[in-house]
C-alpha cells in the first residue's frame, strides 16, 4: 500500500500492484489522462435517481422503478473501468490508496452526513417507533460501514415486498454494493493486468477484458440461479450484482461498441430509453428480480450509454445533456440519500399526511436538500486541501473516524431508548399472558361488557405495536416460494381433531391465535400460509413468477387436504387480491368464483370451511398517527378503509358447509373504522393486525370451529 501512495517506478513485472514498466511519471495519476465527461451520461444518472426517487413516493405509479439501481450500476462500471484503464496505460499501476481516498471524499461525507440525522431521528420515540429501535441501529452501524446489503440478505429482507416497516436507511443496500465493487474492481485488473504481464507477452488490455468478462458471466449465471432459488438475499448479494458493472466495464474497454454512426447511435439510443421506460411502467413486485429479468434495464443503459452521437437536438444524447437532467444528474447522489429518510420519516411528523399535495411537497424538499449538500458537503470535502494535499493514508484514517463519530452516535441512539425497549418487550410479554377485562374486541363482542369502544390507554404502545406479530416465520412461503411449507402444533393424538389454516398474510398474522386455541382445546393445527397467495382456484392477475408460484402451491396446496382431509379448514385473505379476470364479467366475479372452486374441493368431502370478512386496510401504519396524536383524530373513514365488496362474503352466502365470520363492527362504526378497540391496539403496520387484538377474537373462532364441526 505504502508504494502505491507515491509516483514511483514499477521496478518489478511479478508484482501486481506494478504492472507495465515504464518512465517515471510526474503527473497524479488522477489526471494521467484528460477525463473523457460525456454529458448524456450524467442525463442518464438523472433517469436513474428519478426511476427509484418516484418508485418510492408512488409504488403504484411506477412499479417497476426501483431499476434505476441497475441503471447506476452499469454507469459506475462504465466510468470507473475507464478511469482505472487509463491510470493503468498512463502510468503502469493503479495506485490503489488514492483511489480510494478520492471515493472516500467524493461519496462519505454526504452518506454519513445522512446517516448521522438518521441516528438522531432514531432517538427520538416521536418520529421512530421504539419497537424498531433496535433494527434501526444495527442498519445504520451496517450502512456505516457499508455491509448494509449483506445484512439485508442475512436477514431475508425482501426489497420489492412493501409489507411492514422498512428501516431509514433501507436504500444504502447499494450504496454498500457499490463501494464493495470499488474495492473489489480495482484489485481485479491489477490482478488481470499482471497476469498480462507475466504470462501473455503484456497484453495487458486484452487480458483485462477476457478476466472482466468471465468475472462478469459468472456473476450473471450466479445472479439467474440464485434469483430463481432464493429471491430475497439474491437481491441482494454482491456477486450477484458484478456482472452490471461488468457491462458498463465491457463499453470502457472495448471503444467499437460505443456508436458513433448517426442513424445507429439514434436508434440504439432511444431503443436503451424505450427500455427503461418499458421496465419502470411494467415490472414490479412479482417480477423475478434481479434474475435475467434484471437484463433489459442493464441492456437498456448500456445502450444509452454507447450511443455517442450528438449531431441533432432529437438525439437522446442531446436530450440527455439538457439543464434540467445535467443538474439532477448533478445532484443524483444526494437525492438518492436523501429521499428514503424523508419518506419513512414524513407520515409520523405532526400535521403532515400523505394527500398528493403533502407528496408533491416533500419531493420538493428532497431536491432542495439534494442540492445544498452538494453544494456545501459533496464539493467542498472533494476538494478541500487539508485532505487532498496529504497522503491518501489521511483522508482514508479521517473517513475511519468519521465512520466512528456516526457509529458511536447510533450507539447513543440506543443506549438512550434501551429501557424504553426492554419496558415495551415486557409490557407485550405480560399483555399477551394475562389482558385485562373487556378489552379488544370483547368490549364490543362481550354482552357483559356494554359494547363499548372506548379506549383510555393502547395496548400495545404505538412504539411497540410493529414487533406484536407472529414468530414463526419459517412456516411463511415468500413472493416466489411454490413448495408448501406445513407446520403443525397441538395434540398430536391419533383422534385428535385437526383444523388446517391456509390463506395469504392476514391468515398467517393469525397463526399465534390459532395455536393457543388448538393447545387449550387439544386440537391438531396445521397451516399453509404463502405471501399474497390467498386459497383460491382463480389465477391471480399478476404475471410471471410470482403468479406462476402461487398456482403451483395452490395447487399442490389442495392435492394435500385432498390426499389428508382435516376436519375442518379455516381461509383468509386480503380482500384487495388482484385476480385475473379472463372468462368473468369482472375481477371481482373471479374472485368470488374462485373461492368457491377451492372451497369446493373440501365441502363435497364434507369438510367444513370458516372464513372471515376481511379487516380494514389503512393507506399507511396507523401506529405513525397514534404515536403524535389522540386517540380520536386517528380514526379513519369507513368508506376508505374498509373495502365495501369483500368477494370472501359473497363467495361464502348460500354455501353449504361453509361458515362466515364478520367483525366489522368490532372495527368500524357507520361512519368509521378504529385503530384502537377496547384499549387494545388493532394494527401492528397499515393492513395487519397486532397478535395481541387477534387474540382477543379467540374465542369467536373457537365458537365458529367447534359449531363447524358438531363439537
Amino acid at each position: 500500500m505504502a508504494a502505491a501512495e507515491h509516483d514511483s517506478v514499477p521496478q518489478r513485472l511479478d508484482d501486481p500492484a506494478h504492472v507495465v514498466r515504464r518512465e517515471p511519471v510526474r503527473r497524479s495519476p488522477e489526471h494521467a489522462e484528460p477525463s473523457r465527461f460525456l454529458p448524456h451520461v450524467q442525463g442518464l444518472r438523472a433517469i436513474a435517481v428519478l426511476l427509484v426517487v418516484l418508485y418510492h413516493f408512488w409504488p403504484g405509479r411506477l412499479p417497476g422503478g426501483y431499476v434505476g439501481v441497475d441503471v447506476f450500476f452499469v454507469i459506475s462500471g462504465f466510468l470507473i473501468t475507464g478511469h482505472l484503464m487509463r491510470e493503468l496505460t498512463a502510468t503502469g499501476t493503479v495506485r490503489l490508496g488514492q483511489f480510494w481516498a478520492r471515493r472516500a471524499r467524493r461519496l462519505l461525507p454526504a452518506s454519513l452526513l445522512v446517516l448521522l440525522v438518521c441516528a438522531l431521528v432514531a432517538a427520538s420515540p416521536y418520529l421512530m417507533p421504539v419497537s424498531g429501535l433496535q433494527r434501526e441501529i444495527s442498519e445504520i452501524l451496517a450502512s456505516t460501514f457499508y455491509v448494509e446489503n449483506w445484512y439485508l440478505a442475512f436477514t431475508s429482507a425482501d426489497y420489492l415486498n412493501h409489507a411492514g416497516d422498512p428501516s431509514m436507511v433501507q436504500h444504502y443496500w447499494s450504496l454498500s454494493l457499490e463501494e464493495q465493487f470499488y474495492v473489489l474492481w480495482p484489485l481485479i485488473m491489477l490482478f488481470a493486468a499482471w497476469a498480462g504481464v507475466r504470462w501473455f507477452g503484456g497484453r495487458t488490455r486484452r487480458v483485462i477484458l477476457i478476466t472482466l468478462a468471465v468475472v462478469s458471466a459468472a456473476s450473471l449465471v450466479f445472479c439467474i440461479v440464485f434469483t430463481l432459488t432464493d429471491p430475497a438475499p439474491a437481491y441482494f448479494v454482491t456477486f450477484g450484482r458484478m456482472w452490471e458493472f461488468g457491462l458498463g466495464a465491457m463499453l470502457a474497454l472495448v471503444p467499437a461498441l460505443r456508436i458513433r454512426n448517426a442513424v445507429g447511435s439514434f436508434l440504439l439510443g432511444w431503443a436503451g430509453i424505450l427500455a427503461l421506460v418499458y421496465t419502470a411502467f411494467r415490472f414490479d413486485a412479482s417480477t423475478p428480480f434481479p434474475g435475467y429479468s434484471a437484463l433489459l434495464p442493464a441492456l437498456g443503459a448500456a445502450a444509452v450509454i454507447a450511443a455517442s452521437n450528438s449531431e441533432r437536438w432529437w438525439y437522446p444524447t442531446r436530450l440527455l445533456a439538457v439543464p434540467p437532467m445535467r443538474f439532477t444528474g448533478d445532484i443524483s447522489y444526494s437525492l438518492y440519500l436523501w429521499h428514503w429518510p424523508l419518506i419513512v420519516i414524513a407520515p409520523s411528523v405532526p400535521f403532515w399526511g400523505l394527500t398528493i399535495y403533502h407528496r408533491v411537497a416533500l419531493l420538493l424538499l428532497c431536491f432542495v436538500l439534494a442540492w445544498l449538500t452538494k453544494r456545501f458537503v459533496e464539493d467542498p470535502f472533494r476538494g478541500w486541501k487539508v485532505l487532498t494535499a496529504r497522503p491518501a493514508k489521511v483522508s482514508l484514517w479521517a473517513s475511519l473516524v468519521a465512520m466512528v463519530l456516526v457509529a458511536g452516535t447510533a450507539g447513543g441512539a440506543w443506549a438512550l431508548n434501551a429501557p424504553a425497549y426492554r419496558e415495551g418487550v415486557e409490557q407485550l410479554a405480560e399483555l399477551r399472558e394475562s389482558p385485562p377485562e373487556c378489552f379488544g374486541a370483547a368490549s364490543v363482542l362481550d354482552p357483559s361488557c356494554g359494547g363499548e369502544r372506548v379506549s383510555t390507554a393502547i395496548l400495545p404502545s404505538p412504539g411497540f405495536a410493529g414487533v406484536d406479530k407472529p414468530a414463526d416465520e419459517q412456516c411463511f412461503v415468500q413472493l416466489n416460494g411454490a413448495e408448501p411449507v406445513v407446520c403443525e402444533v397441538g395434540s398430536d393424538a391419533a383422534d385428535a381433531p385437526t383444523v388446517a389454516l391456509i390463506g395469504d398474510s392476514h391468515a398467517f398474522q393469525l397463526l399465534p391465535t390459532f395455536q393457543r386455541i388448538a393447545q387449550e382445546n387439544g386440537w391438531r393445527l396445521v397451516t399453509y400460509v404463502k405471501g399474497a397467495c390467498p386459497w383460491s382456484a382463480t389465477p391471480l392477475s399478476t404475471p410471471g413468477a410470482f403468479g406462476d408460484a402461487c398456482t403451483q402451491w395452490r395447487e399442490a396446496v389442495t392435492a394435500d387436504l385432498v390426499a389428508d382431509p382435516p376436519d375442518v379448514v379455516f381461509t383468509a385473505a386480503i380482500a384487495t387480491t388482484p385476480y385475473a379476470s379472463a372468462g368473468f364479467a369482472s375481477s371481482y366475479d373471479a374472485a368470488v368464483a374462485g373461492y368457491r372452486e377451492a372451497w369446493s374441493t373440501m365441502t363435497a368431502a364434507g369438510v367444513p370451511v370458516v372464513t372471515v370478512v376481511d379487516n380494514p386496510v389503512w393507506e399507511t401504519d396507523p401506529n405513525k398517527c397514534l404515536r403524535t396524536r389522540d386517540v380520536a383524530a386517528c380514526d379513519g373513514a369507513r368508506a376508505e378503509v374498509l373495502v365495501a365488496e369483500d368477494p370472501l362474503r359473497e363467495a361464502a352466502e348460500g354455501q353449504d358447509l361453509v361458515t362466515l365470520l364478520d367483525f366489522t363492527d368490532v372495527f368500524c362504526d357507520e361512519d368509521s373504522c378504529f385503530p384502537v378497540v377496547g384499549n387494545a391496539n388493532v394494527y401492528r403496520d397499515q393492513d395487519h393486525l397486532t397478535v395481541t387484538f387477534a387474540d382477543t377474537l379467540a374465542p369467536a373462532y373457537t365458537a365458529a370451529l367447534r359449531e363447524a364441526m358438531g363439537r
